[in-house]
C-alpha cells in the first residue's frame, strides 16, 4: 500500500499561504508567487533582526553624545573618562540615563571628567 502526499502537501501550501497573507495582488493569492514572496520576507526578517542590534546601538550613541555635550563633554571623552574612572555601563543603561534621568547623567559625566 502506497502513501500519497496530498494532506502533507496541502498543509505546506496552507501555511505558505497564511504567511502570504496581506500581500499585493498575486503574491497572497497565487501558491507559487506567495512562495517567492514568502522566503524573501522570511530572509530580510532575519536580516532585519541583525540589523536591528547595530541599529540601537548607533542611538544609543546619539543620545549618550548629546547628552554627554550638554555636560561639557564629547561622546569619546565621556566614555574613555567612564573606562578610566572603573564605570562599567553599557551604552544602553547609558541612554536610558541620558533621556530618564538627566542628574543621574550628570553627576557620571562630572567622575569622568574628574578621571580624565
Amino acid at each position: 500500500m502506497r502513501i500519497k502526499r496530498s494532506v502533507n502537501a496541502l498543509k505546506k501550501r496552507r501555511k505558505i499561504m497564511r504567511l502570504a497573507k496581506g500581500y499585493f495582488g498575486n503574491k497572497s493569492k497565487s501558491y507559487r508567487i506567495a512562495r517567492e514572496a514568502v522566503m524573501k520576507s522570511l530572509n530580510y526578517a532575519f536580516k532585519g533582526r541583525k540589523l536591528r542590534k547595530r541599529d540601537m546601538r548607533s542611538l544609543w550613541i546619539a543620545r549618550i553624545n548629546a547628552a554627554a555635550r550638554i555636560n561639557g563633554l564629547s561622546y569619546s571623552k565621556f566614555m574613555h573618562g567612564l573606562k578610566v574612572a572603573g564605570i562599567n555601563l553599557n551604552r544602553k543603561v547609558l541612554a536610558d540615563l541620558a533621556v530618564n534621568d538627566a542628574a543621574a547623567f550628570a553627576a557620571l559625566a562630572e567622575k569622568a571628567k574628574a578621571a580624565v
